[in-house]
């Protein structure tokens, strides 16, 4: 399929979903005479009720969202960053915050640091699941880049860790990579966050980041 063409089906969906929202939201507000003058919905051309229950389905928060919920509040990190294979690890501490945004359907995160040598750090990132696809999904940005990591996600059937898996630019190696990033719950106000990435001189893999959060 085209570029052109899914943009184009990117943007009837959209406009489908806005149809069917805003309908919901006029019938709601009607009463009475009201409700009467109102017009009926008309489907785009080719839709089925069922196609616009699909989009009102995607859109709509469920369990996912409100288990990434339970993120929600700021976190103390001590952080561990490995430049390199087998050299000194660089140490320091952050504070990250998490918040619920658009009803719960994404989760809001800031990070903010200062590792030594380095100056300070700030990230921002969201994530959340997408109905559509069943996976978790998540982007992070932050002033030591320029970049957008973007990544999806997988949690264990005991809920416990969270595997992702990020695209993201590595400047020494001069084009994109695949980061790791691994989240292990380790109580109700504590959990770890590991980083993988590959070397850019050999290819192999290594850790690059620890982060132990406890949340305040």
């Amino acid at each position: 399929m085209s570029t052109k063409k899914s943009l184009l089906l990117a943007g009837i969906a959209s406009l489908g979903l806005a149809v069917v929202v805003g309908s919901f939201a006029t019938a709601e507000l009607a009463s009475g005479a009201d409700a009467l003058t109102q017009p009926e919905m008309t489907l785009p051309p080719g839709w089925t009720a069922e196609d616009m229950q699909s989009c009102m389905m995607a859109a709509t928060p469920g369990k996912p969202h409100a288990e990434l919920a339970k993120d929600a509040g700021e976190w103390h990190g001590k952080t561990t960053m490995w430049m390199t294979p087998n050299t000194d690890p660089i140490e320091s501490e952050g504070v990250m915050t998490v918040s619920p945004i658009l009803d719960g359907r994404f989760m809001k995160i800031e990070m903010i640091g200062e590792m030594p040598g380095m100056g300070p750090y700030h990230g921002s990132g969201l994530c959340g699941f997408d109905n559509v696809t069943g996976k978790y999904v998540a982007t992070w940005i932050d002033n030591w880049s320029t970049g957008i990591m973007i990544g999806k996600g997988e949690k264990s059937s005991d809920g416990k860790k969270m595997s992702w898996t990020y695209t993201a630019s590595c400047p020494v190696a001069g084009k994109e990579i695949t980061v790791r990033q691994v989240e292990t719950i380790t109580g109700p106000d504590s959990k770890t966050l590991e980083m993988f990435a590959p070397d850019p001189k050999t290819g192999e893999e290594f850790q690059t980041m620890k982060i132990e959060f406890t949340r305040k």
